[in-house]
């Protein structure tokens, strides 16, 4: 039996969600290669280590996936596309390493009698959730003898440093207090302090008969009768993602329903307990449909011309010119991206077209052809091949694509404008809200019939489906200042990123088809672009009003605010938060440069593992965030999955550097305190870790 001189390594991980769940699966990962290959020599036992999980709502699922939402509420990414586990499922059990994706999960969880999840369904966030925790057990059960795990569902209001180097974790429910040498912050989605325009709302829903709810989760928004009687007048600020969570609670959730035609065109059959809902925005338009999933879970395009090799050629460019070797965006950055989005774009029709016109004439030249899909001739083949590399020529000489296109038969397809897609009513007026009304349900009827030709297939979806596929290279340009500061306040942060926003994280087919049988039926009301939301003393109502659209103005006794808030330090709620600013533990992210700063409101690390900076820019040895709270930082980190079979993506390669550093080699030792130690474990030199394997749940 190997054995252990050493006292256990103690660690810390707030926030039991998809980041800190992935901490953890790839810590177990190591802990078990560590064992294993002390026990293939024969020699001692590693050192122990005690695993404190502490979250405030769920362990394993967090706030934002608990497993206690409606079931209206669902994911934006097709079950086969999201995995939790850092390799692929095998012939043995689930474990830290190796194991289903959610697709895989819920076809192996289907109860009897029901029909299992395909691969391109959108399962719930409930549903996520559960996988969640079952992957929390699996990594339980793979606790090597040598490593203990502690869940405790408790907030944290502080983290202190100790005189030697390890950390005091004060939590607000029992057992109140714990140590680790080492600490992760891994905690979601932030709540934030009013800003001007709240705090406007708030004080005149408190001196009236209305309702104010800010920015959150719409499951943890109270959206019941009492807040929002049947009949009355809602609305609703912002139609992106959450906006389809607030309008499914305030429709299926009070007892509606939609019926599903034969074309997929839905119809609603009101309960009569619901609202009247207006809402609005800056673009006035809701957010677009994701296309049809035809993409493997493997699938990841690989760029050609928003590349790290053209990335680190635009640096070297700026430096010798500038002396910086920061980029701008508008300049160094987007153009390679458009190229990316053009050829996707351009190959696709030309693929389509060619498929289609060589069924054809199949069709007319060979009667016999039994039915099925044209995968296209080895003639048809070359040409789409040769058209591709002229495609990808033209590009990157820069050179106009109009003599090009019109040879192969793509004269007629008009080219992607991502700020016409994204601001579709940019400039219009309309002469009431009615002509508004079938104006935007014309939008929304051509970008479902783009959606419904699919990701592969339809030209504008694989298009715009590159925006995600790209991220990771983006985030090479952006993150930890790679912008000048000026262009990332002007050309990321407001042009960029609200465009991406609404352009390639859209909703499933089915709930844009469900918002527009809403907005046919009157049921929802759309105000238009550039939506004002106000108050009117006079009656004690919220005023909403589209100053494109004459007619559009309404009345509210309720005004939702359907936007998930941004990260932003010095806004957060959280009393950890703000107990580390108040120490002088944590700092803001400010991007330097030669036209000037930007602070970012991000939480400041160093690059990978990613260890917090205090106040004067010092790192912490033992205290790492990831996730949510380093956004503007590092550039989209609410992703909260990775693909199955796609080998380390950055999502598994964040949590395993950070798992390497919480287990490297340290000079301190955390004693563990009679109520803090796990059941079993002895506290004394020279003694093993009884409660070794074994998980303990404390709330």
């Amino acid at each position: 039996m190997l054995t252990s001189l050493n006292r256990p390594l103690h660690l810390a991980v707030i926030g039991s969600g998809p980041r800190g769940l992935s901490v953890l699966e790839r810590l177990v990962c190591r802990l078990t290669a560590e064992y294993d290959q002390a026990a293939g020599h024969g020699g001692p036992a590693p050192r122990p280590v005690v695993v404190h999980l502490v979250d405030n709502t769920e362990i394993g699922a967090g706030r934002v996936w608990r497993t206690d939402q409606d079931p209206w509420f669902t994911m934006n990414t097709v079950a086969s596309q999201i995995t939790m586990y850092s390799g692929d499922s095998d012939t043995g059990p689930a474990r830290p390493g190796a194991g289903p994706s959610l697709h895989q999960w819920l076809t192996a969880h289907t109860p009897a009698g029901q029909e299992p999840a395909g691969p391109n369904d959108y399962a719930t966030r409930a549903e996520y959730g559960r996988y969640l925790a079952d992957v929390y057990r699996s990594i339980v059960r793979a606790l090597p003898p040598h490593a203990a795990l502690e869940a405790h569902v408790a907030g944290v209001t502080a983290l202190s440093p100790r005189p030697d180097g390890t950390w005091d974790l004060a939590l607000d429910t029992a057992p109140h207090r714990l140590s680790a040498e080492r600490v992760i912050l891994a905690t979601g989605h932030p709540r934030n302090e009013a800003d001007t325009f709240d705090a406007a709302m708030e004080s005149f829903a408190a001196g009236h008969q209305a309702h104010y709810l800010r920015g959150d989760s719409a499951a943890d928004m109270p959206l019941d009768e009492t807040t929002i009687p049947a009949g009355s007048t809602v609305a609703i600020r912002g139609l992106g993602l959450s906006f389809y969570d607030v309008m499914l609670s305030l429709t299926i959730g009070r007892g509606g329903e939609f019926k599903a035609a034969d074309d997929g065109t839905y119809a609603y059959i009101p309960s009569g307990r619901e609202p009247r809902i207006v809402a609005g925005s800056r673009s006035g338009l809701p957010i677009p449909a994701r296309g049809r999933n035809q993409k493997s879970a493997h699938h990841s395009h690989q760029p050609k011309f928003l590349t790290r090799a053209a990335l680190t050629a635009a640096r070297t460019a700026r430096a010798a010119q500038a002396g910086s070797a920061q980029l701008d965006f508008a300049e160094d950055v987007l153009p390679l991206l458009l190229d990316e989005i053009a050829y996707v774009y351009y190959t696709t029709a030309h693929r389509t077209r060619t498929e289609a016109a060589e069924a054809a004439e199949n069709t007319t030249t060979d009667t016999t052809t039994t039915t099925g899909t044209v995968t296209g001739t080895s003639a048809g083949v070359g040409v789409h091949e040769r058209f591709a590399r002229e495609l990808a020529d033209h590009l990157h000489r820069g050179r106009d694509l109009s003599v090009l296109l019109d040879g192969a038969g793509l004269g007629d397809v008009a080219p992607v404008d991502l700020k016409a897609l994204a601001r579709p009513f940019a400039g219009m007026r309309f002469d009431s809200a009615g002509a508004f009304r079938e104006h935007l349900l014309t939008v929304m009827r051509e970008d479902l019939d783009q959606a419904r030709l699919g990701n592969a297939d339809g030209p504008l979806k694989a298009a715009l489906d590159v925006l995600r596929d790209i991220r990771n290279v983006v985030r090479d340009a952006v993150d930890f200042g790679g912008l000048l500061p000026a262009s990332h306040v002007r050309d990321f942060d407001r042009d960029y990123l609200p465009m991406n926003a609404l352009l390639s994280a859209g909703p499933p087919l089915e709930r844009v088809e469900q918002l527009y049988a809403l907005i046919a039926q009157g049921i929802v009301d759309v105000t238009g672009p550039l939506t004002r939301f106000a108050t009117d003393e006079t009656t004690g109502t919220f005023t909403v009003a589209s100053e494109q659209v004459p007619g559009s103005f309404a009345r509210a006794t309720a005004l939702i605010d359907a936007r998930i808030p941004t990260p932003d330090l010095a806004r957060d709620t959280s009393p950890l938060i703000r107990r580390l600013r108040a120490d002088g533990l944590v700092r803001t992210f400010t991007i330097q440069g030669p036209d000037g700063a930007h602070a970012t409101g991000g939480l400041d690390i160093t690059p990978a593992p990613f260890r917090v900076l205090d106040a004067s820019g010092r790192p912490h040895e033992g205290l790492f965030a990831l996730g949510i709270p380093t956004e503007h930082t590092r550039w989209f980190t609410q992703v909260g999955s990775s693909r199955p079979g796609t080998g380390r993506t950055l999502f598994y390669r964040d949590a395993d550097t950070i798992a390497e550093a919480l287990l490297a080699p340290t000079t301190t030792a955390v004693t563990a305190d009679a109520d803090t130690a796990p059941a079993g474990t002895a506290t004394g030199a020279g003694r093993p870790l009884a409660a070794a394997g074994t998980a303990r749940s404390t709330s």
